[in-house]
């Protein structure tokens, strides 16, 4: 019987380590499957374009997984079931049970609109296509009014401040408000916050510092100092969270229902299972843990990729990188800022802005889009076979025989 991969969620990391381990696993003993709601690769680093108007690429994911042997499943994750090796899924037909060996939890994590009265109400996010398309269409309906429209961006993390920039820029006619619950992107080093405050200015964009959000109606937003701020649109930015699928399946969780993992990002409470980016609670080089982030995905999906395939055919595990280098803020399509941290999490004095700034995180983005469009390329040619114990099962490693390499 085949050793039964399952990859929940083909977002940047899970079509990642799907190629990866299609690649390097031989196909006599094993079968993998990816679980996706949707047909086709979402490029969430940029649904704050598509929600601005901007034509984004799709691939569709059965052309991506062409070729490689991987089975696509176009269905929801509704539950995860660690003891009994189970997933639960939902899609057209009704759904059914798909069973495991070796599990891939790579759901990410969506706009945290549950947290405030009135968000998950009447909030739009760009966290997910869905929610990306909707809000699009309001942008449009309020572009056709003779006063245009206005959009409040609630939250100044790095989503925010892209999407704030994106849709002054891209739509001129819209009155864009960002709200900061504290001072105007307090993360960045000064030079870095300045460059911003100027962007800002440059587009338009009205900043409301020192305010924060406890109420979303509407056609407004109520702060906890008393005021209203009318609002047409409201883009929720200020938080993401998982869904409650690992927690509610026994998987040890941290308070948030992030999965916690070893330093090869197994479960420490279910050995089979690994978790990765978002959905994943790992502690980076330097003791602190990995921040919600794509590039955090991308570490910890190419350490999950060098785990699995490790254990699954007797070989030595390699500690790869797992680290946060900085931070990459595009404003718009023609400035952006680069701000390198520390081992903190600091930002550092140095930092780049402007149009060398854009280009770079463009070309990061397309990169990122070539890698996940080619799952497979670079990969070793050679597909390993899996190591087997005497009376022919698929050996599971517990770690304790393990050798890490630097």
């Amino acid at each position: 019987m085949k050793h039964r991969i399952v990859v929940l969620g083909a977002g940047y990391a899970g079509s990642y380590v799907a190629g990866n381990l299609a690649r390097r696993l031989s196909p006599e003993d094993t079968e993998i499957t990816v679980v996706n709601a949707e047909p086709d690769f979402v490029q969430r680093l940029r649904l704050h374009q598509l929600a601005a108007g901007q034509q984004i690429e799709a691939p569709q994911l059965a052309d991506v997984f062409a070729g490689t042997g991987i089975r696509l499943r176009l269905a929801r994750v509704t539950a995860v079931d660690p003891e009994r090796q189970t997933v639960t899924v939902a899609d057209a037909d009704g759904g059914g049970e798909l069973g495991y060996d070796t599990l891939f939890y790579a759901l990410g994590s969506h706009g945290d609109v549950d947290r405030v009265p009135g968000a998950a109400e009447h909030a739009f996010d760009v966290a997910s296509r869905p929610s990306a398309l909707r809000l699009r269409e309001r942008l449009d309906s309020l572009g056709r009014r003779d006063e245009g429209g206005r959009v409040l961006v609630v939250g100044d993390g790095l989503t925010g401040i892209e999407t704030a920039t994106e849709f002054a820029e891209s739509r001129p006619g819209l009155s864009v408000t960002l709200v900061a619950r504290g001072e105007l992107a307090a993360r960045l080093s000064a030079g870095a916050r300045s460059h911003l405050r100027r962007a800002c200015d440059r587009l338009g964009i009205t900043v409301l510092e020192h305010t924060e959000v406890e109420a979303v109606e509407a056609a407004r937003v109520l702060c906890t100092d008393g005021t209203a701020v009318a609002s047409d649109a409201t883009v929720w930015t200020a938080g993401f969270a998982v869904d409650p699928i690992a927690a509610a399946g026994g998987l040890e969780v941290t308070e948030d229902g992030r999965i916690v993992v070893d330093r090869t990002m197994r479960s420490v409470s279910h050995p089979n299972v690994y978790a990765v980016g978002d959905s994943a609670y790992a502690i980076r080089d330097n003791g602190r843990p990995l921040p919600m982030s794509c590039a955090s995905a991308g570490y910890t999906g190419i350490q999950a990729a060098a785990a699995i395939v490790g254990r699954l055919t007797g070989r030595a595990i390699a500690n790869t990188k797992l680290d946060y280098p900085g931070n990459h803020i595009s404003l718009g399509r023609r400035d952006g800022i680069l701000q390198l941290v520390d081992d903190e999490g600091l930002a550092k004095p140095k930092y780049l802005t402007g149009r060398k700034a854009a280009r770079i995180k463009a070309g990061i983005l397309k990169g990122s889009l070539w890698a996940t469009s080619h799952p497979t390329f670079g990969m070793p040619k050679r597909k390993r076979r899996l190591a087997t114990t005497p009376n022919g099962s698929v050996e599971q490693s517990n770690g304790s025989a393990e050798k890490a390499l630097a």
